[in-house]
């Protein structure tokens, strides 16, 4: 305590001539850094706080325009999705019909190809019975020569119809 009361250099020690001189260079100090200092400064302040505004305004554009991007493309997906489904619909109906078109076809096809086969069944019938009529009226025919070469004898008649059902039988 005696440090306080005690007028020599301690450190708490209060010198008026000192303080007059440090209160002088404060305010010339701060003379001077309002003058020539705080102005660059605070242009810069405002620069930056001016770009910073700009940087939210094109950040809160950019992000508004991706929004509206975002609603455009999932509009977009919404319409491919429905177009999508009108040409699985419409490849579908298309599919049916031309199942039912290939099913009508074959059937009319089946029933031309029967009809055809019936045709020929009874053609190939006609002429098969043409030929078996030719066939039996020329063994009618070389029976009867045969018959007449011989003599008329019954015995003879029947030996010889029995050789000739014997060698048709053979051929």
């Amino acid at each position: 305590m005696t440090f306080l009361l005690a007028g020599g250099g301690g450190i708490l020690s209060f010198n008026t001539g000192f303080a007059i001189w440090i209160l002088i260079s404060m305010i010339v100090f701060l003379l001077v850094m309002m003058k020539y200092a705080v102005p660059p400064i605070m242009k810069s302040l405002n620069e930056r706080e001016a770009k910073i505004k700009d940087s939210l305004e094109s950040a809160e554009q950019a992000l508004a325009k991706a929004e509206q991007v975002s609603k455009d493309n999932e509009k977009a997906l919404r319409e491919a999705e429905a177009k999508a489904q009108q040409i699985r619909k419409k490849a579908k109906e298309e599919a049916d019909m031309l199942r039912e078109d290939l099913i009508a076809k074959a059937k009319e096809d089946a029933s031309q190809i029967v009809e055809q086969a019936r045709a020929s069944i009874e053609q190939e019938k006609k002429q098969a019975l043409t030929e078996l009529r030719e066939e039996v009226a020329h063994l009618a025919i070389k029976a009867a020569s045969t018959i007449l070469d011989s003599e008329l004898d019954t015995k003879k008649n029947s030996k010889l119809v029995d050789n000739f059902i014997d060698d048709l039988s053979k051929n």
